[in-house]
């Protein structure tokens, strides 16, 4: 059991270990080559994939019981204590592997895809503290690791979409992720002190039915409530989907791994976590079927009508993700774990090959390859004109969401934010204004 319970500990460190020693180097001043980057990223993903093969090996054949690493108590007062553990099971193997297999192939693309670009190491640097994040968020034993490893990821997702800070649309776009990451955040937070204050725990063990301080009852569906909160921000489900065409403004091998393989699956993870409160709720499985309906059927319609290739696959994986999220509510949890794992590999693949589409579609339209079909023709046919008319001018406005989002949430939001600095400058003074 000491060999699975170290090649766990030991996927999650690697990028870390990689990540702080690249940081370390860049920080010093040091002229890296780029294959030497390049190399130390080939071996770190690889080294951490077989580490996940192993665990999942001892976890399915030999242990037949979740892999769990103790590392410690992190805080510990009377009432509360936050213990930090690692736990590998049925449920975040699949994520762990799916992680170190499609980071490992992102950082192979971006060896020439990055080339030359002066941001180049930090770039790799970036993408090891996303890896890390992922790793810790799909690992956790309890859900304050797990809300180390989310907030990781957020941060990861805001600094590469603004990766091209020379330019103010990918800094606007980075600001609005952001925007909406803190406020959907509030959702995860608050349902980590509701867990502290309730049952003086957020392990997964006891937290969950059958647990010996299991939550239950109306405080069960607040939980649930704040955490399906969080995860449609992170998911990009309505009304929080219009940051996701946004985050396109990065490099194409991070809107391969954020949007299309692990970021955006987070709050799907999240929702499998906890289903085992999921089942004892009529009203949360309602308000999961109800988004992802609504999702699907909104990312459906405005990706039809986007007029680039990125924000049409982005609004496609906001309807699968919507779809996710409908079999969750109907308990088909099996369905949705293999429909996550299978929908990032396709959107990965789809997201690298988003730069030459245009070529390629020039080239099948010429008849070298024949022509293809433009899929949803049937609804042209069946819907009236006027029908057709009011879809497309909705669709192109992304039905208004943006702009209700920005009146009632992100204004408000940015409104306060403003107020409380203007509060703390006027009773300890603008540090701006220091001479020393």
């Amino acid at each position: 059991m000491m060999l699975y319970q170290s090649s766990l500990a030991l996927a999650v460190l690697l990028p870390a270990v990689a990540c702080g020693t690249l940081g370390g180097l860049w920080w010093c001043g040091a002229q890296i080559p780029e294959r030497a980057i390049a190399r130390f990223a080939y071996v770190t993903y690889i080294l951490m994939f077989a580490a996940v093969l192993v665990t999942w090996f001892g976890y399915a054949f030999v242990a037949h019981h979740p892999v769990t690493v103790p590392i410690g108590m992190w805080y510990h007062t009377r009432d509360f204590h936050f213990e930090m553990k690692l736990h590998a099971d049925g449920i975040s193997l699949p994520f762990l592997g799916m992680t170190a297999l499609l980071v490992g192939v992102i950082s192979a693309f971006s060896e020439r895809y990055m080339h030359r670009d002066s941001g180049f190491v930090r770039f790799y640097f970036l993408l090891h503290l996303f890896a890390f994040g992922c790793m810790l968020l799909f690992s956790a034993g309890t859900f304050d690791l797990l809300a180390a490893g989310w907030e990781l990821l957020g941060l990861t997702s805001v600094l590469l979409i603004a990766f091209f800070q020379h330019r103010s649309d990918p800094v606007n776009a980075s600001l609005r992720v952001f925007a909406t990451y803190r406020i959907t955040d509030i959702g995860l937070l608050t349902a980590l002190a509701t867990m502290h204050h309730a049952v003086h725990s957020t392990e997964f063990e006891q937290v969950m039915p059958g647990g010996i301080a299991a939550v239950s009852g109306p405080q069960a569906t607040v939980v649930l409530l704040l955490l399906m909160f969080a995860a449609c921000g992170k998911s990009a489900q309505l009304p929080f989907s219009g940051w996701l065409p946004r985050a396109m403004e990065g490099p194409t091998p991070t809107s391969a791994i954020f949007y299309g393989a692990l970021s955006v699956h987070a709050g799907v993870y999240l929702i499998l976590r906890v289903f085992p409160l999921i089942e004892a709720s009529v009203i949360a499985r309602g308000v999961i079927v109800a988004i992802g309906a609504l999702t699907a059927i909104y990312g459906t319609v405005v990706g039809r009508a986007a007029s680039d290739v990125k924000s049409s696959i982005a609004h496609a994986s906001m309807a699968q993700l919507g779809l996710m999220f409908i079999e969750l509510g109907f308990g088909w949890t099996t369905l949705a774990l293999w429909h996550a794992c299978g929908h990032a590999a396709v959107r990965t693949l789809e997201f690298l090959r988003a730069p030459s589409a245009l070529r390629d579609t020039s080239h099948i339209h010429s008849g070298a390859m024949g022509q293809l079909d433009a899929t949803g023709r049937q609804y042209e046919k069946v819907l009236p004109t006027g029908v057709r008319t009011t879809l497309y001018r909705l669709a192109v406005e992304r039905c208004y969401v943006d702009s209700v989002i920005d009146r009632f949430v992100h204004r408000p939001f940015l409104w306060l934010i403003a107020t409380i600095v203007r509060i703390d400058h006027t009773l300890i003074g603008d540090p701006r204004d220091s001479t020393g």
